[in-house]
């Protein structure tokens, strides 16, 4: 019989972290980013662990059953990768595979330098690897709230995108997954000034559910999850952006010499704008790079929307690893 996913809260790095685990073999960790849980990894917990691993998805700090400290000051790295050290150190874990999406790819990414010895691999999603910013990310921000609606900007002001998510969690969720799918262009949302918009306001109009890649229930697990505990957690790791920027001065730009996988829709967003050759910084930081896969038909939510291509390759990168 296959195993089945197990949730405990353990106490780590002075917050509780809600993990769901399942299968048995080498450790696989897996970080999700905005807004997302656990349950964004719910197709590859149960893949990776019929293939022989042991998979370990977190609600990452500020989602879920973890714990949501109030102020953006508690996102930053010494914080986030001290969660993750803290799981490993918790599960007696001396090194994993991390996979990481959205914003945990952002901190995936940082951990090879952050926790050196801790990293056996990794497997990313949707955020290519790319140079260090030569501006704090928020003025950056600013310019492109400038141009056209910006949700990184919009989300900087405390409590103003929280209250408009807040209070409307279904309708939020609904046209963020859309809008960031396949099934969308979502820099069409750049047509709308910054003046006078919410995030709601330039978020498409989704269609009814269900979706070729989420059911009624599914949907309803984050609705109900983000209900409860509201945004607030999440667009924390976006005001923390300067203070990562700042704390990764003089790591950001170090190889990542790990193997490494890297997997996106071919609709997302994140590639479009990078532009033609979007990997090309990230073979020259990540010289460990051994695979960059594109998957058409599929958006930002690349392990949701083509599950068994996506875990396909990372059974097969899993696999290829020495020792």
């Amino acid at each position: 019989m296959p195993s089945q996913p197990t949730h405990r809260t353990l106490a780590v790095n002075g917050i509780d972290l809600h993990v769901v685990e399942q299968g048995e073999g080498q450790p696989v960790v897996m970080c999700h980013g905005f807004p997302g849980l656990w349950f964004t990894w719910r197709h590859q917990l149960d893949a990776l662990s019929r293939a022989g691993y042991r998979v370990i998805a977190p609600d990452m700090r500020g989602y879920g059953r973890s714990s949501a400290p109030a102020g953006a000051d508690s996102y930053d790295r010494p914080h986030t990768v001290g969660d993750i050290v803290g799981l490993l150190d918790a599960l007696d874990i001396e090194q994993a595979v991390f996979a990481g999406h959205d914003f945990g790819a952002h901190l995936v990414w940082d951990l090879p330098a952050w926790a050196p010895g801790r990293v056996r691999a990794l497997m990313q999603l949707s955020v290519p690897r790319t140079p260090r910013l030569p501006v704090q990310p928020t003025v950056g921000f600013r310019y492109l709230a400038s141009q056209h609606f910006a949700h990184v900007h919009y989300f900087q002001e405390v409590g103003v995108a929280d209250a408009e998510l807040n209070g409307r969690p279904r309708e939020f969720l609904a046209k963020i997954f859309h809008a960031l799918s396949g099934a969308n262009r979502y820099l069409d949302c750049w047509e709308f000034s910054s003046e006078g918009n919410g995030y709601l306001d330039v978020l498409p109009d989704p269609p009814a559910l269900p979706w070729p890649w989420l059911d009624e229930a599914e949907f309803d697990y984050y609705v109900t999850e983000f209900t409860r505990t509201g945004f607030t957690g999440g667009l924390n790791w976006y005001r923390a952006e300067d203070a990562v920027w700042a704390q990764n001065e003089t790591l950001h730009d170090v190889p990542i010499e790990v193997p490494t996988v890297f997997v996106a829709g071919a609709a997302d967003p994140v590639l479009e704008m990078m532009g033609r050759d979007p990997f090309g910084a990230m073979r020259d930081l990540v010289p460990g790079l051994v695979g960059a896969h594109v998957i058409d038909g599929a958006g930002h939510f690349v392990q949701m929307e083509k599950p068994g291509e996506v875990n396909g390759i990372l059974v097969d990168f899993l696999r290829g690893l020495p020792g």
